[in-house]
């Protein structure tokens, strides 16, 4: 099979199964898609699911968005089938009870961390750690999570390029939120080119397409 083709389950995908990686499964000494999405073909073979929730995982870096508080934590929609609390000792600032309304407000998003998922999916999270905090200022738009690695690209390249290209702060959420923040028509180009990476997630050379889309919009 090809680097980057999409494949479905059961799709036959080598006759090595010691390449068999992330999305794949092993029957008979030959290796076959477990899921619906991209093949990558490096020194394993992974298959990037194209559907699905997000499943939230300890150490993940997200944008959440405060819909509630209860006594002591604020309940954060994660875009995800699980909700997550964010308890007021996980604040970087004292929160005394009953004045949590202070510090975060219903309405506003945050990036956060995911430190804890239980065997019930209760998720806890964080916003005590680096480059953690409210969201001031910018758009907040939605991404498939699946497709978050085109958009980082390998070691950084393809986000680091719309960042430099664009002028824009960029936060990419590991549950498909994206935070873009820069001067409106800067702003208005990372986010077009952000989608087009969406659309185009599954093709190969993306990275070169990126640079000429963003050479010809400029």
């Amino acid at each position: 099979m090809i680097d980057k083709e999409v494949v479905v389950p059961g799709d036959f995908l080598s006759d090595d199964p010691s390449k068999a990686g992330t999305g794949t499964y092993v029957e008979g000494g030959k290796v076959f898609a477990l899921a619906y999405g991209i093949l990558e073909s490096r020194d394993r073979l992974r298959v990037i699911s194209l559907g699905g929730k997000y499943v939230p995982l300890p150490g993940d870096d997200i944008i959440g968005n405060v819909v509630d508080f209860s006594l002591s934590s604020w309940k954060v929609d994660i875009n995800s089938p699980y909700g997550a609390d964010l308890h007021i000792s996980e604040h970087p600032q004292r929160v005394d009870f009953g004045d949590m309304c202070r510090h975060i407000k219903i309405g506003e998003s945050i990036i956060t961390k995911v430190i804890r998922v239980d065997n019930e999916m209760r998720v806890d999270l964080t916003l005590k750690g680096y480059d953690l905090k409210i969201l001031r200022g910018g758009r907040i738009i939605d991404f498939f999570h699946s497709k978050i690695p085109r958009l980082i690209g390998r070691s950084g390249s393809m986000i680091n390029m719309i960042k430099e290209e664009c002028k824009c702060a960029i936060f990419v959420g590991q549950n498909g939120r994206i935070w873009v923040n820069g001067e409106g028509d800067n702003m208005a180009l990372a986010i077009k080119t952000i989608k087009k990476i969406e659309d185009e997630a599954h093709t190969s050379g993306l990275t070169a397409k990126i640079a000429q889309f963003l050479e010809d919009e400029r």
